[in-house]
């Protein structure tokens, strides 16, 4: 299975914050919509970086309330790691876990078309080993 298969499952749309935006408004937002990250996007349109909880929960541990008023420029990732819709589901799940994060973003062509939650990759990776167990019982029940 690859990302753009899964993406067609997706509602369409990724949320977004801009540099400036502040750690409390993005908190905001994280909290209403139950997401757990959000992609920064600069003024181009182009990804300059992806800013999570665990993100959030660092810059509050290591500058207390002040955090909530900074820029999310300060405390967001900035080297990220994305794939592409031809990317695979192992792919990925290598990637996450070598990387140790739960969110990637989707690019092509250097523009956001999505994000992929370890959600996704769980919920997508189990059906496809339920589809090979009923595969694998079929088989062995006309065997």
């Amino acid at each position: 299975m690859n990302i753009a298969q899964i993406l067609k499952t997706k509602p369409r749309g990724v949320m977004t914050a801009r540099p400036e935006d502040t750690v409390h408004d993005v908190a905001s937002r994280l909290a209403q919509r139950r997401i757990g990250a959000i992609v920064v996007v600069g003024e181009s349109g182009r990804v300059s970086g992806i800013i999570s909880e665990r993100d959030i929960i660092r810059l509050i541990a290591e500058h207390g309330a002040p955090a909530l008023a900074m820029p999310v420029s300060q405390g967001m990732t900035r080297d990220v790691i994305s794939c592409g819709r031809s990317s695979t589901l192992e792919e990925i799940m290598e990637m996450m876990t070598r990387g140790r994060f739960r969110h990637l973003p989707v690019i092509e062509d250097g523009e956001l078309v999505g994000i992929i939650s370890i959600g996704d990759v769980v919920k997508h990776h189990t059906a496809e080993v339920e589809l090979e167990v009923e595969a694998m019982r079929g088989y062995l029940a006309t065997g």
